[in-house]
């Protein structure tokens, strides 16, 4: 291969920035262990860089020492699981990503108001338990165009559409014109619920295939929008694999390419991809480029409670 091509942007999104930093904080202020319901973000790296900081990951509450402190992860928990917590007595931090908490506050709006939903996700990720989680009934998930058909809400007066914020949004698009089509009334979001920082990748991917022979996408099998950018590049015909870490490159995906594509999910860190860098350099890439793409400025305020001391204090060493 002659050369490496840089999606614009990739890695983090200002909502996995803002969950590691509350568990480091969380760590630095009151010490070891910190408790954390579920994976913080999707990926490997990050959950073993803080466990050896002492971070304990759980995903039955049962498992907290009465007292402790514990953490939610970015993707969000269900109304049963927060109830639970402030029952146990817990110190909890909420690392919620606060585009997936504007979706569990208009699905209690509207609910008050009596709507019904259909959710467009994928079953079991964590992200819709806590997002279907935050009513007790009357929240339909459809995975595909198919469980459209088949979705029988009690009413259709009052329906409205929410969605996973880390899905294809070509997909979402197609399930929810779907839905549309056979419940012409149905109230969609203001803006849509796939957050930014998942679009800006889809996009920057689908700029990218086009001019490579190969997509390298960094990222957790566990991780929903990563696996979306693999799936990107290949309905665009360009071959694509997701490797956890640069050991998982192999040479013969590269065998005859001159050019590769490199992108990161939105839960990767850079060190990921500078490590991708070098293994691929050492496989031949002579010249590193970067493409033009979107500035990701947005960040997010941190819970009260954890904000340091002062202006001077130190920060937690970061993943950066």
């Amino acid at each position: 291969m002659a050369e490496v091509l840089l999606a614009e942007p990739r890695g983090f999104c200002a909502g996995v920035d803002r969950a590691i930093e509350i568990v480091e904080r969380a760590l630095a202020k009151f010490g070891r262990p910190i408790y954390v319901r579920h994976e913080i973000v999707h990926n490997t790296y990050v959950v073993n860089d803080l466990k050896n900081k002492g971070a304990i990951f759980i995903e039955d509450l049962a498992d907290v020492p009465p007292g402790a402190t514990l953490v939610f992860s970015a993707h969000g928990v269900s109304k049963a699981v927060q109830a639970e917590a402030q029952a146990r007595g817990f110190r909890v931090f909420d690392a919620t990503c606060p585009l997936v908490t504007k979706v569990h506050v208009e699905v209690a709006k509207l609910h008050r108001e009596g709507f019904e939903f259909i959710m467009i996700g994928h079953k079991g990720h964590p992200e819709v338990e806590g997002t279907m989680g935050q009513l007790d009934s009357g929240i339909h998930l459809v995975e595909d165009v198919a469980d459209v058909a088949r979705v029988m809400p009690a009413q259709t007066q009052k329906l409205a559409v929410v969605t996973q914020t880390t899905l294809s949004v070509d997909d979402a698009a197609d399930i929810a014109a779907a839905v549309k089509a056979r419940f012409p009334q149905v109230r969609e979001p203001k803006q849509q619920d796939i957050c930014y920082a998942t679009q800006n990748r889809q996009d920057a991917v689908k700029l990218l295939s086009p001019q490579v022979d190969v997509v390298i996408v960094v990222g957790s099998p566990t991780s929903s929008n990563s696996n979306r950018l693999r799936e990107v590049a290949r309905k665009l015909g360009t071959d694509s694999y997701m490797v956890d870490s640069a050991d998982e490159l192999q040479a013969e995906w590269f065998a005859g390419r001159q050019r590769v594509g490199l992108t990161a999910g939105a839960s990767a860190p850079d060190i990921l991809v500078q490590q991708v860098i070098a293994r691929l350099r050492s496989m031949g890439a002579v010249a590193i480029r970067k493409m033009d793409g979107i500035a990701e400025t947005v960040k997010f305020p941190l819970p009260k409670g954890l904000r340091l001391d002062g202006p001077g204090d130190a920060q937690p060493e970061h993943l950066h």
